[in-house]
């Protein structure tokens, strides 16, 4: 059964709300918001220092993304249930508190690290001070997530999406080299160096935060509560033809994902890796770079590119931490709600949005925290992957749709391709 006799009518309701509006909903919000200001720097890094040599990782993540976000998607289809939900009715409190600190702590540097990207991306069309940029796109961000409905916030996120197309205009621009751009992506290379692991570390950290997986799960249920089944039992059950729909939606917003971290890396390794400014401190100053290399267009696209997703990741990013808090501590909690129906909720989003907003005082480098969180996130996603097969696995809370061999085969590498990656960073530290 895929969920509670009594929810058999719910489910074939649910069948009819599909199409390809939500293929280009939910899956490219995940996909977008995974190429935030921290992907951007992380990418346009990799492209400055290597040049294409690393354009091999990009359809090299798509299957790891793939198969994570929607290992996620299916918990919260299956359960009703947001990820850290999960974890709380059905795991001891010392694994959901463990977990918990470290997503928080991922997930508010990054959003200050977004901030403080965007900001700096804001002064090169407006003269502002960066820290007065920093509060004032906190505050919009914030008052949208208030404010704003569940199904509006959806919307505009769609849009917002849009602004990463910047990315493969500004790689155009920079008329690549078309025979190391097929060798970059069609033969890896490896080099055993500190620099090159790390950055191959935080490609994959970034790639695969941990925000995308609860933010996937949480999406399902706010879409179901926004399409009226406000209660656990009516959430409950998903049928393969939903799970079919699922993998559809969240294929199209992956590869999506990656072309355009494909496109990032492509646009620095054309120019800024040729031209020898390999070291890239800011986003502001990849796109400042990128000028007089690829013309005002490329770098002014660069610059709009960080601005627009941010908008799009950070609220991801500060609701999901949200989200992921309220459950583990047993709150009413979603988009769906008013503030007054979910305080706690909304007070959490604001207490993170503000520690978010604070860090960027502490004069730390953007692109250096951006960096430094990927590779973070490298350490730290690998036991958070093995807890996700742990319970897409467990019938208690999955019933008969429990993973196949193929996609437990897919996760487990992706989880060990990960844990090698951190493993060999931590022995370049050793030679």
């Amino acid at each position: 059964m895929s969920g509670p006799p009594d929810n058999a009518g719910q489910s074939g309701n649910k069948e009819q709300d599909g199409g390809i509006a939500r293929a280009l909903g939910l899956g490219l919000i995940t996909g977008a918001a995974d190429d935030d200001c921290s992907a951007i720097g992380t990418y346009a890094s990799a492209g400055a220092r290597f040049g294409p040599d690393l354009l091999w990782t990009a359809p090299v993540t798509l299957p790891m993304m793939y198969v994570v976000v929607y290992l996620s998607s299916k918990l919260g289809q299956v359960s009703g249930r947001g990820l850290f939900k999960v974890i709380f009715d059905f795991y001891p409190r010392w694994l959901l508190w463990s977990v918990l600190v470290g997503v928080l702590i991922g997930n508010t540097i990054e959003a200050a690290a977004d901030l403080g990207a965007m900001a700096a991306a804001v002064v090169l069309f407006v003269p502002l001070p960066a820290p007065l940029t920093v509060i004032v796109v906190a505050i919009i961000i914030f008052a949208l997530q208030v404010f704003g409905s569940y199904t509006l916030i959806r919307n505009v996120f769609r849009w917002l999406a849009l602004a990463l197309l910047a990315y493969v205009v500004s790689a155009v621009l920079a008329k690549p080299d078309a025979v190391s751009v097929l060798r970059g992506t069609l033969l890896p290379r490896i080099e055993f160096s500190r620099e090159y692991l790390s950055i191959l570390v935080a490609i994959i950290g970034t790639t695969l935060s941990a925000y995308l997986y609860t933010w996937q799960s949480n999406q399902e249920v706010e879409e179901e509560i926004a399409e009226g089944r406000t209660s656990l039992e009516e959430r409950k059950g998903a049928t393969e033809s939903e799970l079919r729909r699922s993998r559809r939606d969240i294929l199209i917003g992956m590869t999506f994902s990656n072309l355009i971290m494909y496109f990032i890396i492509l646009s620095t390794g054309s120019t800024l890796y040729k031209a020898g400014q390999t070291q890239i401190e800011t986003a502001a100053q990849a796109a400042e770079a990128l000028r007089p290399l690829a013309g005002d267009a490329a770098g002014g696209l660069f610059a709009a590119g960080v601005i627009g997703v941010g908008f799009l990741a950070v609220p991801v990013m500060t609701a999901g931490a949200a989200f992921d808090f309220a459950q583990a501590m047993g709150w009413k909690n979603g988009l769906n709600a008013k503030p007054r129906q979910a305080p706690k909720f909304y007070i959490a989003i604001g207490m993170i949005t503000l520690v978010a907003v604070g860090l960027n005082f502490f004069n730390f480098n953007p692109m250096k925290a951006l960096v430094w969180s990927g590779i973070v996130q490298g350490f730290s996603t690998p036991p958070l992957l093995l807890l996700i097969l742990v319970m897409s696995n467990n019938r208690k809370i999955m019933g008969d749709k429990v993973n196949s061999k193929g996609t437990n085969i897919l996760g487990g590498a992706t989880t060990l391709a990960i844990f090698a990656a951190s493993v060999g960073l931590v022995a370049t530290w050793f030679m």
